[in-house]
């Protein structure tokens, strides 16, 4: 009757798996829900921020308009200085001055220099301290007095005096107060309290003004920036903002980085999980494999050591029957089977330790251990050899425990056919590889149990310990190096094992 340990088992595994995957699943929900939540909210902020940056781009465009407007003023004004200036100097006795006077007088915050062709300074008025001291116009007071071109004031005879004049102190520092508010303006916008990625360029789209909340050493690769702004145009449509000595310029802006890192959380966190649990298995696994290697040396050294003793008496006992006076019938065959116990004693003893592989020819090994079953199996139990003639074929085995998996295997073949049926071995040689086919006429495997059946415990008999193909296993792999799996069976026609050893 199969071992209920593995189905119990399977189980198990199907549970606790299902109970994992209900874990996994609301936890993920969980998490997934929470970003979502945080993304709805910082989408809020952004779409505040946004339209706040609109309101603050109106305000900076009404203010610019503003100062434009102050400096077309100013520029009137110096125009009707000018205009006074030249009447003043061209009137006649008989006209009042007065109305010209009070114009030059009333200017309190134009700088104006009035100069002769030469530049010599004729008249002056609201310069500085430092400036109040000059005679000509030159050098550094020139710079600053070409803010603006020169007014020509024509004094006939081929004379020409001429007025320069630069800002009034006043729109000076009504423009530092408007700098700073435009550079104010740059850094909110670019180091916002939401900390979304912002870059702002010109009208062409290509030439970046200002940005924030980007790695610096990246924004001097274009290919980068150009990269960021598509990126921000897939999410956002730019903001259009009018900026001072910029004209039409745009802003565009995209989702944080901690947003981002968020939306790719519950990923992150599958397959954390998932390398948790993998790590925990397989040290689950090799804490088992490892108690069941303990346990399973310690067993086969015992049963070693308690085969030994009466083996030994057998052995006495068979030495004195063979000097009997009357030969005794089967003497022969119970010394062979002595010898077998001797060889199952040695492979008992064996087990869980590192074997020693020789070179051994395998042709004359499987054909004793054929031989050898032959005349204890049924007579309608037929065996067929597949091998490699006229060649030794040498393989580094160990030959005790080697001829132990074939005893293995063919035993299983022979239960499996309940007495009736056929047995093929089979070889085949590759470059490097030796592969060996134990094939029987029997009853099958599920393909289910293919590698079930290599477990131990695991057992389809009515008696059995289910260690037979384990231990083969063991034997196969880890002292050989080698592989053995179930190569196909098929339901009431057979099943075939294959083995593949390395030269």
């Amino acid at each position: 009757m199969k071992s209920n340990l593995y189905s119990q088992k399977k189980r198990w595994k199907i549970i606790l798996s299902t109970i994992a995957l209900v874990i996994i699943c609301i936890s993920i929900y969980y998490t997934n829900t929470l970003v979502n939540h945080f993304a709805r909210q910082e989408k809020r902020q952004i779409e505040v921020w946004a339209e706040a940056v609109q309101r603050h781009a109106e305000m900076m465009k009404y203010t610019e308009k503003f100062f434009l407007e102050v400096s077309e003023q100013e520029r009137h004004s110096v125009e009707l200085f000018a205009a006074a200036y030249r009447q003043l100097l061209a009137g006649s006795a008989n006209e009042k001055l007065d109305f010209y006077f009070n114009i030059i007088r009333n200017n309190k915050t134009i700088p104006v220099i009035i100069t002769d062709d030469e530049r010599r300074i004729k008249h002056k008025t609201n310069l500085s301290v430092e400036q109040e001291s000059a005679d000509s116009l030159y050098g550094t007071l020139l710079r600053e007095f070409s803010l603006f071109k020169p007014i020509r004031i024509s004094l006939g005879m081929g004379k020409n005096q001429w007025l320069y004049y630069t800002e009034s102190r006043i729109y000076t520092e009504l423009k530092a107060i408007l700098d700073d508010l435009y550079f104010s303006f740059l850094h909110e916008v670019t180091g916002n309290a939401v900390s979304a990625p912002v870059i702002i360029t010109d009208s062409t789209r290509q030439n970046v003004i200002q940005f924030g909340n980007l790695p610096e050493e990246k924004m001097t690769d274009s290919l980068f920036v150009e990269q960021q702004i598509k990126m921000m145009v897939s999410q956002n449509e730019p903001i259009t903002i009018d900026l001072l000595n910029y004209g039409k310029s745009y802003v565009f802006y995209r989702s944080s980085n901690l947003l981002t890192q968020m939306k790719f959380y519950p990923f992150i966190q599958i397959i954390l999980i998932s390398l948790l649990i993998f790590v925990a298995y397989l040290l689950f696994s090799y804490a088992r494999r490892s108690e069941q290697n303990q346990v399973w040396a310690g067993m086969a050294k015992e049963t070693a050591h308690q085969i030994g003793t009466p083996l030994s008496s057998l052995m006495a006992w068979n030495e004195l029957l063979k000097c009997h006076p009357n030969k005794i019938e089967g003497i022969e065959e119970m010394e062979k089977d002595i010898q077998r116990l001797e060889i199952i004693t040695e492979r008992f003893s064996k087990i869980g330790s590192p074997p020693m592989l020789k070179p051994t020819n395998i042709n004359p090994l499987i054909i004793e251990t054929i031989d050898y079953f032959k005349k204890r199996s049924s007579q309608k139990i037929t065996f067929e050899t597949q091998l490699i003639e006229n060649k030794d074929v040498l393989l580094p085995l160990n030959a005790s425990l080697f001829r132990w998996v074939i005893e293995n295997l063919i035993k299983n073949a022979i239960d499996a056919m309940n007495g009736v049926g056929k047995i093929t071995v089979k070889m085949h040689e590759e470059n490097h590889t030796f592969t060996i086919d134990i094939s029987d006429t029997g009853k099958g495997i599920p393909k289910s149990e293919f590698k079930q059946v290599f477990n131990p415990g695991f057992t389809t008999k009515k008696r059995g310990w289910g260690l037979g193909l384990s231990l083969a296993k063991r034997i196969i792999k880890d002292y050989h190096k080698g592989k053995i799996f179930v190569k196909s069976s098929v339901i009431n026609q057979g099943t075939t094992f294959r083995m593949v050893l390395n030269k």
